[in-house]
């Protein structure tokens, strides 16, 4: 099979390039196992089975990246993917989320990706069929006429007024007439149930069940022509998309080719200085730990095996590292990758090479009022480093010390946009004047950066 089906790690890498700054052997590791995927999806034979995806562990402080990286993966595989805080989870038979939740969310973003790409194929053929209902409902026979079959003059009449109404329609010339039409009313009680576990274990959807029970009542409703077109739309598509089908190739999906993002998972290791039980530090890791081998999940759409699903588990370890986590759970991510803290250079490109850099963000926000904001080539480089010294002066929060730098900088421009000015630049002169007393002051900028 050719490569046009999957993109090559080199590929991945550049894709990254565009969103991620920096963190090349992260890029590396990610794009190597996303490639590893599809090598395995075409090994023939009974080896297939055998070849287990090598989950990563990503290590480094906040705001470098790590959750980015894999959200951008994702959005490139077109695979089916969730990002969980280890923080939420409590060991089973305490009240709080169970780790299994984490693959029955898998599965609804599965089912809704797939519903999702089935619409758009479905698209033109749900919008014939709309436009025919509501000729239907705009050309709707009088009542004396009704039961009475037309004989061939007024037959070809109706058909030149429907084709007349027709092109009318496609036009939007009949979109704020209005029409009648039988709606369902969808109003179910509501169930609310406590569990150990969480709803989500149930499995039950009552709303379901409740339309099974009882025929659902229809209210005739008064709308405008294009708002029953929405309505009309949506349950066209409804009719024309086997759900069957769209459950068999999601869980088919999620089996497969499913991403696992496990975020803080430093906060599940296990104080040795606290006395008493730990729901949510070790009994969380025995719990991860079986999904992570692999083993299977009930879900409201059946069983789910996690064989083949990719781990991806990221945290800071600040004051631990990951040799503290259970050994069984460490040899299950045998791939670890440090990521490095961000220097002055790296927010200098942060703020202007990715595609949705803070500094373009800005610049279309102010283009709303009319101000055309740019920034000096060394206002940018004494904004990296006012940011790069608060990090290192107090926590080290990474690339989201921009965000603040940032708003602090522009915070009077953003307050009362200038009206006689609309262009805008913002100099080096400007940024030391507004961050340098702050960043001096280690008390205020505590508060303010």
């Amino acid at each position: 099979m050719k490569n046009h089906n999957s993109p090559t790690p080199k590929e991945i890498v550049e894709h990254l390039d565009h969103h991620i700054i920096g963190q090349d052997q992260a890029k590396k590791s990610v794009a190597i196992a996303l490639r590893n995927r599809w090598r395995r999806q075409n090994v023939e034979g009974d080896l297939r089975s055998e070849i287990l995806p090598n989950n990563i562990i990503m290590i480094g402080p906040t705001g470098v990246g790590k959750t980015e990286i894999a959200r951008r993966l994702s959005e490139m595989a077109r695979a089916p993917f969730v990002k969980v805080e280890a923080s939420k989870f409590t060991e089973v038979g305490y009240v709080g989320r169970d780790v299994e939740s984490m693959v029955r969310d898998l599965v609804d973003i599965g089912v809704n990706m797939v519903k999702v790409e089935k619409s758009t194929r479905l698209t033109k053929k749900a919008k014939e069929s709309t436009t025919e209902r509501l000729l239907d409902l705009l050309l709707m026979p009088k009542r004396s006429s009704v039961g009475k079959p037309p004989d061939e003059s007024e037959q070809a009449s109706l058909t030149r007024t429907r084709e007349k109404f027709k092109k009318m329609l496609l036009d939007g010339k009949l979109d704020e007439r209005d029409v009648e039409l039988d709606a369902p009313q969808r109003q179910f009680p509501t169930v609310e149930i406590f569990s150990p576990q969480g709803m989500e274990e149930l499995g039950v959807n009552f709303q379901e069940m409740f339309s099974g029970l009882m025929p659902p009542k229809k209210k005739r409703r008064k709308m405008s022509v294009k708002e029953a077109r929405r309505f009309l739309m949506s349950e066209e598509l409804d009719k024309l998309i086997n759900m069957d089908d769209v459950i068999t190739e999601a869980m088919e999906r999620v089996q497969e080719t499913g991403i696992v993002f496990i975020d803080e998972i430093d906060k599940v290791v296990s104080d040795d200085g606290k006395a008493g039980p730990d729901v949510s530090r070790e009994g969380v890791q025995r719990d991860i730990l079986p999904i992570v081998e692999g083993c299977g999940v009930t879900t409201k759409y059946g069983l789910i095996r996690t064989d083949h699903i990719l781990f991806i588990a990221a945290g800071a370890f600040h004051g631990t590292k990951p040799a503290d986590l259970i050994p069984e759970l460490q040899g299950r991510f045998p791939i670890r990758v440090e990521l490095d803290s961000l220097t002055a250079d790296d927010f200098e490109r942060i703020l202007t090479e990715p595609k949705a850099a803070l500094v373009k963000q800005y610049r279309a926000m102010l283009k709303t009022e009319g101000v055309e904001l740019s920034f000096a080539k060394a206002a940018i480089r004494r904004i990296a480093e006012y940011a790069e010294r608060a990090n290192t002066e107090m926590e080290n929060i990474g690339a989201r010390r921009l965000h603040t730098v940032l708003t602090t900088l522009l915070e009077e421009i953003l307050y009362e946009p200038p009206t006689s000015k609309k262009k805008l630049t913002i100099t080096a002169k400007m940024v030391d004047s507004t961050l340098e007393s702050i960043v001096e002051n280690e008390d205020l900028s505590r508060y303010i950066l």
